[in-house]
């Protein structure tokens, strides 16, 4: 078997990298202990669940202990692995977003509108048939709720903008917050002198910016010491990162409204000027990328992005 790669963080938080479509650092797990109770924070795909079982062993957390699995929301890079995990993790409820539910009682309709993005072949190499979870075995918390885990709780707050079905988890003990992909993706492979970078995820069919500047606000107010991001795990520096992807959500708008006649050549300028964008601001943050190097290495995001971008325009329409 594989062995995972985790990080400590301070508080009982681990990430354990899913190693989503087989790559590494792209998509992180949380899990959270408290007093002999573990919640799992997104589970990556099918292929994520041997990694993360076998990093609840190297902690030494019975499977259980695992009392909530809880996915922000059901884009599969962050819920595929849900319905398989829960079959191996007896005693754990899935704690879902009130939109969520039913694509987790029933994947299927989650499964054809992703295979009609990502195509059959993507979706047999990166995520596998998806597992049904029984309806008594999900929990599903409104804004405002919150779950006992150990001595602590954990409140869920609404924060659309990437998904309408997106919740955000406030760890009030320890002061930190989960945000699925509402506070954008981060990932330490760019990391400079100058601190983390960070760009929203804008991917389809949800996107709504302002829905989502009022979400990264929200989290901002809330003060953390740290949030964790499911792309990739902890950053701090909140207040800079926020106004970062302010100002990115808008270039991203700008792109679009700038590409909104283009037609058939509307997908290639919107990835064009995504690329030029973010080659651009990584170059003023001190990574020194080339625009061919940060389109290989941000290809998925890319690719989400302008599709994303693309369908907000038609909904504008």
């Amino acid at each position: 078997m594989s062995e995972p790669s985790m990080t400590n963080y301070p508080a009982g938080v681990t990430a354990i990298d899913a190693e989503f479509a087989g790559t590494k650092r792209l998509v992180a797990s949380h899990l959270v202990v408290d007093a002999k109770e573990a919640a799992l924070v997104d589970v990556g795909s099918n292929f994520s669940v041997p990694l993360i079982l076998r990093a609840l062993e190297r902690k030494k957390v019975a499977r259980s202990q695992v009392r909530y699995v809880c996915v922000t929301h059901v884009h599969l890079d962050h819920a595929g692995g849900a319905g398989e995990l829960m079959r191996q993790l007896p005693e754990a409820t899935l704690v879902v977003h009130p939109r969520a539910a039913r694509h987790m009682i029933d994947p299927s309709g989650l499964y054809e509108g992703t295979k009609a993005i990502h195509g059959e072949r993507a979706m047999a190499r990166d995520y596998g048939e998806l597992v049904p979870v029984p309806e008594p075995r999900i929990e599903v918390v409104n804004e405002g709720d919150r779950l006992p885990l150990g001595t602590r709780d954990l409140l869920f707050l609404d924060t659309p903008g990437h998904a309408n079905h997106h919740y955000s988890i406030v760890d009030t003990s320890a002061n930190v917050v989960f945000s699925g992909d509402t506070f954008g993706v981060s990932y330490r492979s760019l990391d400079t002198a100058n601190g983390a970078f960070i760009f929203p995820s804008t991917s389809p069919v949800h996107f709504d910016p302002q829905a989502a500047h009022r979400s990264v606000e929200r989290l901002r107010n809330l003060e953390p010491d740290a949030i964790y991001l499911a792309h990739f795990s902890q950053v701090t520096e909140i207040d800079r990162l926020a106004d970062d992807l302010h100002r990115e959500l808008e270039a991203y708008v700008d792109i679009a409204h700038r590409h909104r006649d283009a037609g058939d050549a509307q997908a290639n300028a919107i990835a064009k000027d995504l690329v030029g964008r973010l080659t651009q601001q990584l170059q003023a943050h001190g990574k020194e990328m080339s625009e061919q190097k940060v389109q290989q290495t941000l290809a998925l995001d890319l690719q989400m992005n302008t599709q994303g971008l693309q369908v907000w325009l038609q909904r504008q329409a």
